[in-house]
């Protein structure tokens, strides 16, 4: 694919990457990865449920925890079907459509995580700083109507990039760096001018991470201010404690990303597989580690759970 450059009539397939060097232990980590992949689809079908089936759990907080189930959910139902071809019968060819259409499901379920997180920390300021407006200020229409801006915000955001791509010629190497298709890894494919995808795809990630993350850390100042005020110390740690699940999916989803960008700039001398390792870590562990921090950590949860694993026993 050297010197050829492609149009718009006439779109170049992509190579997919597994573990470089460790093509005959790529087996293994798909079987790790599927177990992973298992364990979280049936922790978050087991929240689903159990709020569904709690009538004290329908308040707002669940209701994009509920939210929030389904789009990491979506985010591994995305990656899956090339990580299991590559991975399991080493196919790693993919077409151009195929790709653009994974790199936008990807992205726009990392950008939705972002914005519920986001809300969810609203919401807990709500409760916390401002309780007897709870009520009026998280009514239903209006917790409906957050939910919608967050997947608007992320479709508007991400919905111009497979377009913007299809404007560029492609004559250079067509072997992406992972085993699924992203923005970072296709924009330097081009031979072409790609500023403009890069001025805009960096927008994309300060206006959404960047602005996320400042919100969701005044958020946070502003309840641990409000509690430190509460006179009695058992009160005030309490108040903290129903923050504690919302806090570990914030510092999980944040560190991830920061840790897999920053070892993407500054690790470029580690071997490729530790890049693709990472990567794939960053994408499947979360999602099985949110199910079990939000089933610990929050009462009514943990109470249903028990309720039903001690209906189960013989």
């Amino acid at each position: 694919m050297g010197g050829e450059a492609y149009n718009n009539f006439r779109l170049p397939p992509f190579i997919l990457t597994g573990l470089p060097g460790l093509e005959t232990s790529q087996h293994w980590l798909f079987l790790l990865f599927g177990v992973l992949y298992i364990i979280s689809i049936a922790g978050y079908a087991l929240i689903l449920f159990i709020i569904k089936e709690e009538q004290s759990l329908h308040q707002p907080m669940y209701y994009f925890l509920s939210l929030l189930s389904g789009n990491d959910l979506g985010v591994s139902f995305s990656t899956w079907p090339t990580v299991f071809a590559v991975f399991c019968f080493h196919l790693r060819e993919i077409s151009f459509n195929s790709c653009m259409s994974q790199m936008f499901f990807i992205h726009i379920f990392s950008f939705m995580e972002s914005g519920i997180l986001l809300v969810m920390s609203f919401v807990r300021y709500v409760a916390i700083c401002n309780l007897l407006c709870y009520s009026t200020v998280l009514t239903d229409a209006r917790v409906v109507w957050m939910g919608v801006c967050v997947f608007l915000r992320s479709f508007c955001m991400i919905f111009p990039l497979p377009s913007l791509l299809k404007t560029l010629p492609f004559c250079k190497a067509n072997v992406l760096s992972h085993a699924y298709c992203l923005h970072p890894d296709l924009i330097r494919l081009p031979c072409g001018d790609t500023s403009i995808n890069n001025i805009f795809g960096l927008s994309i990630v300060i206006s959404i991470f960047g602005l996320d993350s400042a919100l969701i850390l005044l958020s946070y100042v502003l309840i641990l201010h409000s509690a430190l005020a509460i006179a009695s110390q058992e009160e005030r740690l309490k108040t903290l404690n129903t923050c504690v699940s919302h806090l570990y999916a914030v510092l999980i989803f944040y560190m991830h990303k920061v840790g897999v960008t920053m070892f993407a700039r500054y690790g470029r001398h580690a071997p490729h597989y530790v890049h693709t390792l990472l990567s794939l870590i960053y994408l499947f562990v979360p999602p099985v580690l949110n199910p079990v921090i939000y089933s610990i950590k929050t009462k009514e949860i943990r109470r249903r759970l028990s309720k039903i694993l001690l209906q189960t026993k013989f």
